[in-house]
């Protein structure tokens, strides 16, 4: 099946911590349960490292040699076309929700990363609440599911509106993004209880922006990371992220 190709450019690569970190939570998440193949990452609010931590989740899989494809249904704010400097004019998930387009082929790109494959959000959408939770969407992740190994949903934050919930009904599982000291207990309990209500079960959760301590091959390496992050998934497991 040919596919267009984009490349990416990552201009902020992770750290050694983060990348096995990364690992960790690509394991954590291929042992959650052979039937987790559409999962959804969401947060409370924005500016959270959703995103980094959604793609760089679906390029671990890609490594791992799964086949991955990564849908950004931030169809009110996208970011990915900025942040890895996509060049390739692409059609994206809302032309093919609104009707532009009519063949799933037609929005999934081949990246430049082993196995990973995207649906780029495409123009904005004046009612994507309405168009995410179109059973055309039920239907596009389902056919995915019979190509592609993982399916990894970048969604806008739970937290704010409502689109990850309206999503959450089509997926196995979810996780969410939270960031140390900005997210109150109570706006993560919302976004669970939202995610729940509407059949998605939580996985787990990502703790962005904690000081990471650490050693490797027996030298030890200490420092504070912009981005780092706790992961908790059937036990617990430290998870620096993307930024320096």
């Amino acid at each position: 099946m040919a596919y267009k190709n984009i490349t990416l450019t990552d201009s902020n690569p992770g750290n050694y911590f983060f990348e096995e970190a990364m690992k960790t939570l690509r394991t954590n998440v291929q042992f959650s349960g052979k039937n987790n193949k559409v999962i959804l990452l969401t947060s409370g609010h924005g500016s959270e490292g959703k995103s980094d931590i959604s793609f760089n989740l679906a390029a671990e899989l890609g490594k791992a040699g799964k086949k991955v494809l990564l849908i950004d249904a931030d169809i009110r704010k996208s970011m990915y076309k900025e942040r890895y400097d996509i060049k390739e004019e692409t059609k994206g998930l809302s032309q093919y929700l609104s009707g532009q387009v009519e063949q799933i082929d037609e929005v999934v790109c081949k990246t430049n990363y082993e196995n990973l494959y995207m649906i780029l959000a495409g123009a904005p959408a004046p009612n994507p609440t309405e168009m995410l939770g179109d059973e055309a969407f039920g239907q596009l992740l389902k056919a995915a599911k019979q190509v592609f190994q993982y399916v990894i949903i970048d969604t806008p934050p739970l937290g704010i509106v409502v689109d990850a919930a309206v999503i959450g009904q089509f997926c196995d599982g979810a996780i969410i993004v939270i960031q140390k000291d900005a997210t109150s207990r109570r706006v993560l309990q919302k976004v669970k209880t939202q995610l729940e209500k509407s059949g998605c079960k939580v996985l787990g959760a990502v703790m962005n922006r904690v000081a990471a301590k650490g050693t490797y091959y027996g030298r030890k390496y200490t420092g504070k990371y912009k981005y780092t992050a706790k992961y908790k998934m059937y036990g617990s497991t430290y998870l620096p992220s993307s930024e320096n």
